[in-house]
C-alpha cells in the first residue's frame, strides 16, 4: 500500500474514532430515545459546548475526507505519487488528528490553522497531480 493509501485508510479510521468520541457522550446527555427518533423536533435536552464541539468536528472531517479521498484517489489512479504527495497526506492526517482536540479545547486560532494546513496539503496534492 501506498503512504498515500495508508493516510487516507487512516484517516477513515480516524472518523470512526471521531464518531466514537462524540456519539458517547451524546447519548448520555441526549438520550438514546431521541438519537433512535427521526428527530422531528429539538431534543428536549442539550448537548454540552464541548459534546456539540466533537460533533461539529466529526461533520467537518467528512467534508475534509472526501476531498482527501478525491485527491488520493487522483494520485493513485495517474500513478502520480511521489516523496511530495506521501509527505501532503501525512501532513492531511497529522492535522486531522489535531484538529480534534483543538476544536474540543476551543483553541483559537489554532484550530482554523491547523484546518488551513489539512486543507492546504489536500490541494497540494491534487497541484501536484496535475503538474
Amino acid at each position: 500500500m501506498t503512504p498515500e493509501l495508508t493516510a487516507l485508510t487512516l484517516a477513515a479510521l480516524l472518523q470512526f474514532v471521531q464518531f466514537g468520541l462524540y456519539a458517547v457522550p451524546a447519548n448520555i446527555q441526549i438520550g438514546s430515545g431521541y438519537l433512535m427518533s427521526a428527530r422531528d423536533r429539538e431534543p428536549s435536552r442539550q448537548m454540552s459546548v464541548r459534546t456539540a464541539r466533537l460533533g461539529r468536528a466529526f461533520e467537518n472531517h467528512f467534508e475534509g475526507l472526501i476531498l482527501f479521498g478525491i485527491a488520493v484517489g487522483v494520485t493513485q489512479m495517474s500513478d502520480q505519487n511521489s516523496a511530495f504527495t506521501a509527505a501532503c497526506a501525512w501532513v492531511y492526517l497529522a492535522a486531522r488528528v489535531l484538529f480534534v482536540p483543538a476544536y474540543y479545547f476551543g483553541w483559537m486560532p489554532g484550530r482554523t490553522l491547523i484546518w488551513m494546513v489539512g486543507f492546504l496539503a489536500t490541494l497540494l496534492i491534487l497541484l501536484a497531480a496535475l503538474l
